[in-house]
């Protein structure tokens, strides 16, 4: 079992910046390919961002890309996600993702541990 421990969700205006943090408890990120989704009450989990550990490639919804960047810190032990140019349509409770599984997807059926949360709200 993989703890995941997510940080930095807050309220912010339309344009802002903001980064969030994961950390899996306990275990090295290096192991895991790491992720991001978000979710709204009565909507599906949304992908974001992903990071795979073996080569570390990355992968991006089309609604963030050129705006969110996923980046891995192993001296925190830390995945994070730096959002920038924020927008009200980026509101949601940002949830950390982790699996040991080859290839990185966009599918949440490959991704084995999440993580609580930590809510982005975007509003002016």
């Amino acid at each position: 079992q993989v703890r995941l421990l997510e940080s930095g969700g807050q309220l912010v205006h339309p344009g802002d910046s903001l980064k969030l943090s994961c950390s899996p408890s306990g275990r090295a990120i290096s192991g895991y390919n790491l992720g991001w989704f978000r979710q709204d009450p009565g909507k599906d989990r949304e992908f974001v961002a992903a990071s795979a550990a073996r080569n570390g490639s990355t992968l991006y919804a089309d609604s963030v890309k050129g705006r969110f960047t996923i980046s891995r810190d192993s001296t925190k032990n830390t995945v994070d996600l730096q959002m920038t140019n924020l927008k009200p349509e980026d509101t949601a409770l940002y949830v950390c993702a982790a699996t040991s599984r080859y290839w990185i997807s966009e599918k949440n059926a490959m991704w084995d541990y999440w993580g609580l949360g930590t809510r982005v709200t975007v509003s002016s």
